[in-house]
């Protein structure tokens, strides 16, 4: 107060007092000039004179505290540390270094000493305390060899808190293995993706297939070049207030900086239609480009306007060779090696000296994982990671037998079913996959193919669903594709449904695979089902009123209804001994056979 009062200010940078007119034009200069400016308004010190803390004020206006001239008190890091001079930085940091073990200094310099010093910030001009150097490894007790510090690093990541899948998520098209259909090297979105000639996409594909890391990869190529902006968001997180805010950060990056903006819309079918309409308008002008991943049709679940202003790119489940590459370098890049391939000298020289067991895999085992993930990568990888975290955690608690407490950890096959339990098995009952199986069993039983007729059915119970829809469709089938050529079909086909109905799933499966096999095996006719669908498009084609019926085929309950020659000149058949001439059609219809007949009869 006494210098607002005198009509000074203080400066934040340096503490020293000027005039009021003065303090714009000095901080100007002290920010800019640093040492420079410091050493013009102190010519004692080379760095800002430390601020007092709030307890040495105190113990000064207290007398009794009060430091003699000889006390030296410690050095307060101000709040404007980034104009301390570049020496006091390089004494701090040769404190640093001297605190820590030679070792553990080596290991440090080999991989990556800058993480080291930046834990090691100084406090009060001291060093951090002895707690604070388990920073230095990830591992507790680090070795000194960069092979084998490579191998315990990427071991422990296991224990981290993200999924294998995550961290093994590729960075550029090189590592992206699987879709060479689509992103092969002579393709043409590949050269639109090289050249960042990116069209607005939908990624359309199962779980796993790498729709969200071919959306990272087109990320980091974006901010490698910093030609463009790349803003993500999810679907079933994200309001319509947050695209539009999204949306008006890009007009506004493209107004200032003349920089587009890439959105990616994960799971772009949790979108209703009302939000999806939010971009039309900027895809059309070019303000963003988007690219929208999903597992649903995009035919059913992105509108048709935004689906014309896209390209659909259909990324197919990966096959078994392409996650076998995958698995193969996720187990490079965590330093497990694979039984049967020949270790290389670095590994070999560095495992020698260790006491700590190395983690080997079999081949099989990673055959095992590629098959049974149903082409979903993030399956495998983290069936892996569960394999691997339960041999190392057996291996911990002391659980193998005592003859392999030296020995290496090993992961065959066993332990990868373990750790999947069954087939990851790709079933969705109110997506698409239910319609796609639904109607490959109903044309297996109409190709009279009961092998496949059972495979389908499997697939459809085993991925979750409902038996009385199977059912059902076993009783319109019946009727449908078998009709009178086996009467008993129908019979079967409800026996069927009701058996279901009653004792319900896992029993009703064999109840189920019996019918559509009988089903399958009898023979075949659409008369009936034809003769139908010509009834129906007879009346829907009819022009004008439809035809009354005939009077003598009418009901005549009461005597009013006689008078007026209801039910007059019907034949009663049962009271005749031979065939009855009685016409039964409207007039309009006399002579049609629905069995045989065409639209251009009537």
């Amino acid at each position: 107060m006494a210098l607002e009062r005198s009509g000074k200010v203080q400066c934040p940078v340096c503490l020293n007092d000027f005039e009021e007119a003065s303090i714009n034009a000095h901080l100007d200069s002290c920010l800019t000039a640093g040492d420079k400016g410091q050493d013009d308004t102190n010519s004692h010190d080379s760095t800002p004179p430390p601020k007092k803390s709030r307890l040495a004020s105190e113990a000064a206006a207290g007398g009794d505290m009060m430091p003699s001239s000889g006390d030296h008190l410690p050095a307060v890091n101000t709040v404007f540390s980034v104009f301390q001079n570049s020496k006091k930085k390089t004494a701090s940091a040769s404190e640093a270094a001297a605190f820590f073990p030679r070792k553990q200094r080596a290991f440090a310099a080999n991989s990556g000493a800058e993480l080291v010093m930046k834990n090691s910030k100084t406090t009060n001009g001291s060093a951090v305390d002895g707690d604070d150097t388990a920073a230095v490894s990830p591992c507790p007790g680090g070795p000194a060899d960069s092979t084998q510090a490579r191998r315990a690093v990427s071991v422990c990541s296991l224990d981290q808190g993200r999924p294998l899948a995550e961290r093994m998520r590729p960075g550029s098209l090189q590592e992206y293995f699987g879709q060479s259909k689509v992103l092969g090297e002579s393709t043409l979105l590949r050269s639109l993706l090289e050249s960042q000639e990116i069209p607005s996409l939908i990624l359309w594909g199962p779980p796993g297939c790498g729709k969200t890391t071919l959306a990272h990869i087109i990320a980091s190529g974006s901010k490698k070049r910093n030609t463009v902006r790349f803003v993500t968001l999810s679907a079933t997180s994200t309001s319509t207030n947050e695209v539009r805010e999204a949306i008006k950060h890009a007009q506004n990056e493209l107004r200032l900086f003349k920089r587009k903006t890439i959105l990616f819309i994960d799971e772009i079918h949790r979108f209703n239609k009302l939000q999806q309409d939010t971009f039309l308008p900027h895809v059309e002008c070019g303000t963003i480009t988007l690219i929208g991943a999903t597992t649903e049709n995009p035919s059913f679940q992105v509108n048709a306007a935004l689906l014309s202003r896209c390209r659909v790119i259909v990324l197919e489940k990966l096959s078994v060779e392409a996650m076998e590459a995958i698995l193969l370098r996720a187990v490079g890049l965590l330093g497990i090696r694979v039984l049967g391939q020949e270790e290389d000298g670095a590994d070999s020289e560095a495992g020698g000296g260790s006491s700590e067991p190395k983690i080997l895999i079999e081949q099989k085992a990673l055959s095992t994982i590629a098959h049974l993930c149903d082409g979903d990568a993030r399956t495998g990888l983290n069936g892996l990671q569960l394999a691997v975290q339960a041999r190392i955690g057996a291996a911990k608690l002391g659980s193998m037998q005592p003859s392999e407490a030296t020995q290496d950890i090993i992961v065959n096959e066993d332990h990868v079913k373990e750790g999947l339990q069954r087939s990851h098995i790709l079933y969705d009952r109110a997506g698409e996959e239910h319609y796609n199986c639904i109607s490959a069993l109903h044309k297996s039983m109409r190709g009279s193919h009961e092998n496949a007729a059972l495979y389908w059915l499997g697939r459809m119970l085993e991925g979750g669903e409902d038996p009385l829809y199977v059912a059902r469709r076993l009783v319109r089938f019946a009727s449908e594709d078998v009709g009178l050529s086996d009467p008993l079909a129908l019979t079967q086909a409800v026996s069927a449904f009701q058996a279901c109905h009653f004792i319900g799933m896992p029993e009703c499966e064999v109840i189920l695979a019996q019918c559509a096999v009988y089903l399958a095996r009898a023979p075949k006719s659409i008369e009936i089902y034809k003769a139908y669908d010509s009834v129906k498009a007879c009346l829907r084609n009819h022009k004008g009123p439809l035809p009354s019926v005939p009077l003598h085929l009418r009901n005549a309950p009461t005597k009013l209804m006689k008078s007026l020659d209801y039910g007059k000149g019907y034949k009663y058949n049962p009271a005749f001994s031979g065939p009855v001439e009685q016409e039964y059609l409207p007039d309009e219809l006399r002579g049609v056979n629905f069995f045989n007949w065409t639209p251009s009869d009537v």
